[in-house]
C-alpha cells in the first residue's frame, strides 16, 4: 500500500500586538483549512485573546493548537501582565518590550527542537528566528503585517535616501523609483525629532530586521495580487524578495460568530450594534475607528467628536477609553443630542461585522493595514488618518493609488497622547467626512472600492490568485520536506 502522505506542520509565531495576532491565527486557520497542521506560539496573557476563536475551528475538525511561553516583563523592568503592545504606554516602554522579545529565543528554540515544524512563519518584529531556523534546518517566512505597497516605499528611502540634502522637514519629496508618484515629508517617515535610547533602539532593531528579511526563506503578505499588481512585481524584481500573496486572509472567517470573536472580546452587544445599523438606510453611517494602540488626548478627541457632530453624518465612534463620571473629551450634552444618531463603543468592536453592513457608507481609519484591508473587502472608502509606522505610506496608497480616500490632513507621527494635542481640528474633520459621504465624489470612490471588493473575494476563491499563491508555497514546502 501507498505510505500516507507527510502532514505539513508550520509554526506561527506573531508579535503581541493586535494588528499582528489577528491576521497571523487567520493564517493559521487558512493553512489547517488547506490540511496543514498550525501551531501558534504565544505568551500567557495572549493565549486567551485567540482561543475562543481556535476552539471553534478545532471543534469544526480543523488541526490548531496553541504553545504558550513565558514573557518576561518584570525581568526587564515591565509592570506585570504587560505582555501586549496595547499596555505599552510610552517610548521607554517600547524599548522595554522589544528587549523582553529577545528572551523569548530560549523558551521558543526549545519548541522548535520538540516538534521539529516544516516551516515557520515569524513575525519581522523576531529578527532572531532567521538564525535559529537557519540552525535548525527549518524554513523561515516573514510576516510584516502589512503589505508590499509600504515594503517597496521603505525599500525605495532606505537605497535612495531622497532626504539626505533636505532641511525641511514638511517639505514633500518623491520616493524615487516606484510605478507610482508619491511624495512623502520627513514628518511622516518616523518620530526622528525624538533624541537618546529609544531613537538609537528602534534604529538597530530596524537594520535586525531588514538584514533578517535578506536572508529568511521568504515572506508571507497579507494582500492580494490585483490590489497591488505593480508593486508586487516591484517587490519581486527590484527588491528582490521571494513573497506569496494568500489574503485577504480575514475572509477566511464566513462565519458571522468567528468574525465576532477576531482579537478581543467586543465591547458592545453585538447585536445590539448590527440592529441599530439595520436601522439606518444603506452607506448612510460613518465609522470611525483608530485600531488598537492609538492614544490620542482630551483635547483631540473633543475636536473628534466637534467635527463628527458638525458634519451631520450618522456615525459609529470607536473610542479606547472607559466610562467615566467626567469625561472631558466630550462636548457638554453630547451623548444626548447624538441619540439615535450616533453610537460611542468604548472599547472594542466587532469591526468586520460593521464594516460589511450595508448601512455603513464611509471609515475614518488609521491607515493600519489590516483596516485597510477589511475597508477594501467591506467596499467602503476612507477618511485617512495616520498615527505612525508605515501609516502614512497606507495613506498615499488609499489616496493615490487605489483613490478611495480623503485625507483628513494629519501631519505627521502621532504615537503618544502628548503629540496630539488637537493637532487635527473640527473643521478639518467636518470637511474630510463630507467630502466622503455626501459630496459629488463619493459616489465615484464608492464605485471604485465596491470594484476592489470582488477582486478581492475572487482572489481567495477556487483559483483565485491568493488561493493558487497558497497552493504553491504549500506544494513547495512538500517537496522541501521530501
Amino acid at each position: 500500500m501507498a505510505s500516507k502522505p507527510h502532514q505539513l506542520h508550520i509554526y506561527f509565531f506573531p508579535m503581541m500586538a493586535h494588528g499582528h495576532m489577528i491576521p497571523m491565527v487567520d493564517m493559521a486557520k487558512l493553512f489547517s483549512g488547506h490540511g496543514v497542521k498550525a501551531t501558534i506560539i504565544t505568551t500567557p496573557l495572549n493565549a486567551p485573546l485567540i482561543s475562543k476563536t481556535i476552539d471553534m475551528d478545532t471543534e469544526l475538525g480543523s488541526n490548531i493548537s496553541i504553545r504558550v511561553i513565558k514573557f518576561s516583563s518584570l525581568e526587564v523592568g515591565l509592570p506585570e501582565g504587560c505582555e501586549n503592545l496595547s499596555s505599552v504606554t510610552s517610548p521607554e516602554m517600547i524599548v522595554k518590550f522589544y528587549k523582553a522579545t529577545y528572551m523569548l529565543q530560549e523558551p521558543f528554540e526549545q519548541l522548535l527542537r520538540e516538534d521539529s515544524p516544516d516551516c515557520l512563519v515569524a513575525d519581522m518584529y523576531f529578527p532572531w528566528a532567521t538564525e535559529l531556523a537557519s540552525k535548525l534546518g527549518i524554513p523561515k517566512l516573514v510576516f510584516h503585517g502589512t503589505g508590499v505597497f509600504p515594503l517597496c516605499v521603505h525599500h525605495s528611502l532606505v537605497h535612495h535616501k531622497p532626504f539626505k540634502n533636505i532641511e525641511s522637514d514638511s517639505e514633500p519629496v518623491i520616493v524615487p523609483g516606484l510605478p507610482d508618484t508619491i511624495k512623502m515629508t520627513r514628518r511622516e517617515l518616523s518620530d526622528h525629532n525624538r533624541e537618546g535610547e529609544t531613537q538609537n533602539y528602534i534604529a538597530t532593531l530596524f537594520q535586525e530586521i531588514m538584514k533578517a528579511e535578506l536572508t529568511s526563506y521568504g515572506v508571507l503578505v497579507n494582500s492580494f495580487h490585483e490590489l497591488e499588481p505593480a508593486y508586487s512585481e516591484y517587490y519581486r524584481e527590484v527588491v528582490g524578495r521571494k513573497a506569496w500573496h494568500i489574503g485577504p486572509v480575514s475572509l477566511f472567517n464566513r462565519d458571522n460568530e468567528l468574525k465576532g470573536k477576531r482579537g478581543n472580546k467586543s465591547s458592545i452587544d453585538e447585536e445590539e450594534c448590527l440592529n441599530w445599523l439595520d436601522s439606518k438606510k444603506p452607506k448612510s453611517v460613518l465609522y470611525v475607528c483608530f485600531g488598537s494602540l492609538a492614544d490620542f488626548s482630551a483635547a483631540q478627541l473633543l475636536e473628534i467628536a466637534k467635527g463628527l457632530e458638525a458634519s451631520e453624518q450618522q456615525f459609529i465612534w470607536v473610542v479606547r477609553k472607559e466610562k467615566e463620571e467626567k469625561e472631558e473629551w466630550l462636548p457638554e450634552g453630547f451623548e444626548k443630542r447624538i441619540e439615535g444618531k450616533g453610537l460611542i463603543i468604548r472599547g472594542w468592536a466587532p469591526q468586520v461585522l460593521i464594516l460589511e453592513n450595508e448601512a455603513v457608507g464611509g471609515f475614518v481609519t488609521h491607515c493600519g493595514w489590516n483596516s485597510l484591508l477589511e475597508g477594501v473587502t467591506a467596499g467602503v472608502p476612507m477618511v485617512t488618518w495616520p498615527l505612525f509606522v508605515d501609516q502614512f505610506a497606507n495613506e498615499k496608497f488609499v489616496t493615490d493609488v487605489l483613490r478611495i480616500g480623503v485625507r483628513v490632513g494629519a501631519q505627521g507621527w502621532s504615537r503618544w497622547a502628548e503629540d496630539n494635542k488637537g493637532s487635527v481640528r473640527k473643521e478639518d474633520i467636518e470637511m474630510a467626512v463630507t467630502q466622503l459621504m455626501v459630496s459629488a465624489e463619493a459616489e465615484i470612490m464608492r464605485n471604485r472600492a465596491r470594484a476592489l471588493k470582488e477582486k478581492a473575494r475572487r482572489a481567495v476563491e477556487d483559483g483565485g490568485s491568493s488561493y493558487s499563491d497558497l497552493n504553491a508555497l504549500l506544494e513547495e514546502l512538500r517537496s522541501i520536506r521530501s
